[in-house]
């Protein structure tokens, strides 16, 4: 639970967005598109004008998520996905010096994880993953209560895992319909709502793939709990059954007796899991 309040902000490849957290959620909500191709002291404005208009007194701290690696102790950022000014950023030290109050930095996956467990499905759960099925495939580790990120948010890139031909992101993800068919996740999605075969067909091969990247994440942390987030996520539907076949073949079967694999239906996840980074922190 985030008791003080804190401003989490979520940096996306578009928009940045934030708000004001506290133990009862969501305060308000600041948005506003970023200068995606400007110069890094263009889109570190963007930043500043988001706080600028959510800081208060009674603010303890600022979590951010970002789409990047992260050296997570010096809060630097490097080659932010869709923004290629941000090769090298002192995040962290640059805003601790303007605003005076401490400054979490970590990546959106990890965020999502967090806010899963802080505020949505993963409510007060052990050890859990927190698996962002997009256009990538991404995780967030939380382990006896506390975030494992690894030294640079490196923990969790399970899409990057040889796997076949290629990794695990380019079979496991939204991606997988235009990487092997040649045709978007969009379409595909909405030929398979209306009963469309071979387009059923196709997730239950993405499910057939999924299964076997939760079977690998399985064997690596023997977690309680999967909470599945991200565009993907929407059409659980349509490949839980295949999915479940492939994780059922799992080498330990005892292990997967008590296994949840949930949904998330959390609104603003990576906003909530960038103002829990700051909870995160003092709960070590």
């Amino acid at each position: 639970m985030v008791k003080e309040k804190v401003i989490g902000i979520d940096l996306g490849a578009t928009n940045i967005r934030g708000a004001v957290v506290d133990e009862n959620g969501l305060v308000n909500i600041v948005s506003r598109k970023i200068h995606t191709k400007g110069t890094e002291t263009e889109v570190l404005e963007d930043v500043f004008w988001l706080i600028d208009n959510l800081i208060e007194p009674e603010v303890k701290a600022i979590g951010i998520g970002v789409p990047s690696v992260v050296d997570v102790f010096k809060g630097i950022v490097y080659d932010v996905i869709h923004i290629p000014s941000w090769k090298e950023v002192h995040l962290k030290k640059i805003l601790e010096e303007k605003y005076k109050i401490p400054v979490f930095v970590n990546n959106d996956a990890n965020c999502f994880a967090l806010g899963e467990y802080y505020f949505g499905k993963g409510k007060g759960g052990g050890n859990i993953i927190g698996l962002t099925i997009g256009t990538g495939l991404g995780a967030g580790i939380i382990i006896n209560n506390h975030l494992y990120a690894g030294k640079n948010c490196g923990a969790g890139e399970f899409g990057m895992v040889d796997y076949l031909d290629n990794n695990y992101e380019y079979y496991a993800s939204g991606s997988f319909f235009q990487n092997v068919y040649q045709l978007g996740g969009e379409e595909t999605f909405e030929l398979a709502k209306k009963g469309v075969d071979f387009a059923l067909l196709r997730y239950r091969e993405l499910g057939k793939h999924l299964g076997n990247a939760i079977k690998m994440i399985l064997y690596t942390y023997d977690v309680d709990q999967i909470i599945l987030g991200g565009s993907v996520a929407s059409a659980y539907s349509l490949f839980e059954k295949v999915m479940w076949e492939r994780i059922h073949t799992f080498g330990f079967p005892k292990s997967i007796e008590d296994l949840k694999i949930e949904i998330s239906t959390l609104e603003n996840s990576g906003i909530l899991g960038a103002a829990a980074l700051y909870q995160d922190a003092k709960s070590y």
